[in-house]
């Protein structure tokens, strides 16, 4: 059946490249290869599974449109099936999605889509545009839990199996609702049996992880969803049954990593990535004593991310790597204070990027929120010290998360 999909597919989703990395093999002391889905004709892999489900569609239900729900990738695919079969698409979308995806998801569906933004999270809009499939006599494509959407999915894992000279040892996989991973991970156990496979989860959404832990699906309490394309707050039913059985192992990567990740492939290789896409690749550090002179390919699922999180995602970066540190800092109502700590406590090297503060009348002391970055991680100790032997008075910021997203 996955033969058939790559013969379905082809007329409209491209055989993405396989690429060697020389970075992150010295990084890690593997022979890394991208499997570049970053490039695919709607920049992610969600195409593939998407006009192959629809493709199987009859002309009667063909006749009635289509309804699905995405965060982004899986409307783009949608969108542009429909453009090139001439059918109606609606298409409902978080409220929170990027606006750089509804451009895009509009730009591919040219005219014969229609966007509705509904609810805050993929959950929610899922059920509303199930809801509206109902009601109108519509056919939902499911975003990943359908077995014609996991062999689209699947063309993935036959691509690289056909395109690598080498056995593979390790592939990496990102996993959201588990479509990818539940499709690329079977193919793998049929064509390359010695190839572990591994699903790489967000550490704010690792669906996939507990409800394997559990035996059964179980959906998250809360989702983070800064890496959009993955914050699932339910795996599906059947991509849980296929993953627990041909994934060697699931791991969850810190949002902090990932955006450090992005960063780092965008500054070492030109390389830009969405925030799901670069999973797969913030995975191998922790895989790094395992994966050592082995061959091991990365799925870079796609590349949809909106210029404007650049900054977010640098911040969350230096926090997660312990270069940046929020503060409320007592200063006293006197003129050079500020110079007395710059002088004494900030340290050569460090760098105030963040001040926040309004002279109060009739108080001696007046607050101030100060975010100082650092040149390493080694440093933050030593801040601290210093401004305890000046006498400064603070409140660490960094690990009271509601106070810290109010203040900054």
């Amino acid at each position: 059946m996955i033969a058939q999909a790559k013969m379905t597919i082809s007329s409209i989703a491209d055989h993405t490249a396989l690429t060697f990395n020389q970075y992150w093999s010295d990084r890690t002391g593997a022979r890394v290869s991208f499997k570049r889905e970053d490039q695919q004709v709607v920049r992610s892999y969600k195409l593939r599974g998407a006009y192959n489900k629809i493709k199987s569609l009859s002309e009667e239900e063909l006749s009635k449109g289509v309804v699905c729900a995405s965060a982004g990738n899986h409307a783009q695919g949608v969108a542009l099936s429909c453009r090139r079969l001439g059918i109606r698409g609606y298409i409902y979308m978080p409220k929170t999605t990027p606006r750089q995806k509804i451009d895009s998801v509009e730009m591919f569906g040219n005219g014969v889509v229609e966007i509705v933004l509904f609810g805050d999270t993929f959950d929610e809009s899922n059920a509303e545009a199930q809801a509206f499939a109902a009601r109108m006599g519509c056919t939902f494509i499911p975003p990943f839990d359908d077995p014609r959407i996991i062999e689209g999915q699947a063309t993935i894992a036959m691509e690289i199996i056909q395109d690598s000279k080498e056995p593979i040892d390790y592939i990496f996989i990102p996993v959201g609702g588990g479509g990818l991973a539940a499709g690329a991970g079977a193919c793998f156990k049929q064509m390359s049996p010695g190839t572990k496979v591994i699903g790489v989860e967000p550490a704010g959404a690792a669906g996939m992880t507990l409800s394997l832990k559990n035996g059964c699906v179980t959906s998250l309490e809360t989702v983070d969803k800064f890496v959009d394309g993955a914050a699932v707050k339910t795996v599906g039913n059947l991509t849980f049954d296929i993953c627990r059985k041909v994934l060697d192992d699931i791991v969850s990567v810190p949002e902090g990593a990932v955006c450090s990740t992005i960063l780092e492939m965008y500054n070492r290789n030109a390389i830009v990535v969405e925030p799901a896409g670069a999973l797969s690749v913030a995975a191998l550090d922790l895989y790094r004593d395992k994966i050592a002179g082995k061959n091991v390919v990365c799925i870079l699922s796609g590349s949809n991310n909106d210029i404007t999180r650049m900054e977010e995602i640098r911040e969350k970066s230096l926090l997660y790597k312990g270069l940046k540190h929020y503060f409320i800092i007592r200063f006293p109502q006197r003129a050079g204070a500020l110079l007395s700590f710059v002088r004494d406590v900030l340290g050569d090297g460090n760098d105030i990027t963040h001040f926040s503060y309004t002279k109060k009348t009739h108080r001696e002391e007046g607050p101030a929120v100060i975010g100082i970055e650092l040149f390493s991680p080694e440093e933050f100790p030593r801040l601290l010290g210093r401004m305890d032997e000046n006498g400064v008075v603070y409140d660490y910021l960094n690990d009271k998360k509601d106070l810290f997203e109010f203040l900054v």
